[in-house]
């Protein structure tokens, strides 16, 4: 059976970081796009950032670029999201997810995600 766990959600003031993991068991997602999302009590899930295969290309939610970035450690067969100067509005559930039908580009419909985690809890306090 295939799953991602995240792992790296926590409490953390405004300002602060926090780093997301995500690696899947028992199957590899090396070759495919790998995104982020987030879904924040009484919203929609939406997209946070994806990255390529290659790790090349990068995509983010308009709102946090500049504070997020998303990379992958292809060895490690992991998938990162580094959140910098968190804001209260951060706070949500975390999920990561594969598309695997992309591999250079992404999309940020959460419909063309195939697999997903179970979510880390993210809390930003003011």
């Amino acid at each position: 059976q295939v799953q991602l766990v995240e792992s790296g959600g926590g409490l953390v003031q405004a300002g602060g970081s926090l780093r997301l993991s995500c690696a899947p068991s028992g199957r590899t997602f090396s070759t495919y796009t790998m995104g982020w999302f987030r879904q924040a009590p009484g919203k929609e899930r939406e997209f946070v950032a994806a990255v390529s295969r290659s790790g090349a290309n990068t995509y983010y939610l308009d709102s946090v670029k500049g504070r997020f970035t998303v990379s992958r450690d292809t060895a490690k067969n992991t998938v990162y999201l580094q959140m910098n100067k968190m804001k209260p509005a951060d706070s949500a559930v975390y999920y990561c997810a594969v598309d695997t039908n992309r591999i250079s580009t992404a999309s940020t419909a959460q419909d063309d995600y195939d697999f997903w985690g179970q979510g880390t809890q993210v809390t930003v306090s003011p």
